[in-house]
Formats: C-alpha cells, structure tokens, sequence
C-alpha cells in the first residue's frame, strides 16, 4: 500500500525545521518523539514533524520539556483535545504571569541602573570640571643613590 504521507528522513526534518540532527534525537531521548524505523534509519512522519513544530514552539516560548511532554501526551488521550485546551489555556496563564514579574523585575532594575549611570556621569563632569587642588599635584620623587655609587658616603671607618 503506497504512503499517503511523506517521511523525512533525520537529515530532511532537521534541515526543514531548521534545528540539528542531534536535537532530534535528543527529544527522542526524552520521549516526545517516536520516529518509525526503516531498516537501520529512522523515519519521521507527518506526525513527528507536527510534534516537532510544537516542541520547538513551546520551547521558544519558554516552556519546560516536561510540561511540553504533557500537553503533546493530551492528543493521544483526549481526541476532543478539550483537556489539552484546557491545560494549555492554563500553562500559557502561567507562563504570562512569570513574564510579567519578570518584566516588572527588568524594569526596575533599568530604574536602579539609569540612575547609577546618571551618579557616574555626575561625578566625572564635576571631575573635569573642579580645578585640581594642591594634593592633586604631581610630586617629583628622586631616586636614591645605590649603594657604593659615586658621590655617596662611605658607611666603613678607617682605624
């Protein structure tokens, strides 16, 4: 029976997705993929790279491999995908929430540095522009005379 569906071979998939072969094989590893094996190689269908798209989607929206392992498991058990609305409904509110305080974090860590940045630049203005002072004088330091070097004293007694 002919294939109603190509496969991809690891090389294709990875170079379609734009992601390595060894990330493939790493979410293998970790169970959220399941390639068909053709003799020796392996053989990604339609599904594997529908899941592979959602992987990488989940990741870059900063996702857990677990909770992407969750929510990928719900097509298999609720073909309504109801359950898995619900839980991505509930992971997304989460994930929202974390970038949030995380935003509210940044930006008041902007706050402390644009005025830490406005102290220093303050602080070298005055410098360049107040006048040195007399401690800020260059001093000449001699060099000392070495030891037996002409013109200096002798430390030895003659009896």
């Amino acid at each position: 029976m002919p294939q109603r569906y190509p496969l991809y071979t690891v090389t294709q998939l990875s170079t379609e997705l734009g992601v390595t072969v060894r990330t493939l094989h790493f979410y293998e590893a970790k169970g959220l993929l399941a390639p068909r094996r053709v003799g020796n190689n392996r053989a990604y269908t339609q599904r594997d790279r529908a899941r592979m798209i959602l992987i990488l989607r989940g990741k870059r929206l900063g996702f857990t491999i677990k909770e992407i392992k969750e929510y990928i498991e719900l097509y298999d058990i609720d073909p309504t995908q109801g359950q898995q609305t619900k839980a991505l409904l509930k992971a997304v509110r989460s994930r929202m929430e974390k970038l949030m305080d995380q935003r509210l974090a940044l930006e008041e860590m902007l706050v402390e540095l644009r005025s830490i940045e406005q102290q220093a630049l303050a602080a070298l203005q005055a410098l360049e522009t107040t006048p040195p002072g007399p401690e800020a004088e260059k001093t000449t330091i001699k060099p000392r005379r070495a030891a037996g070097a002409a013109g200096s004293k002798s430390t030895r007694r003659e009896t």
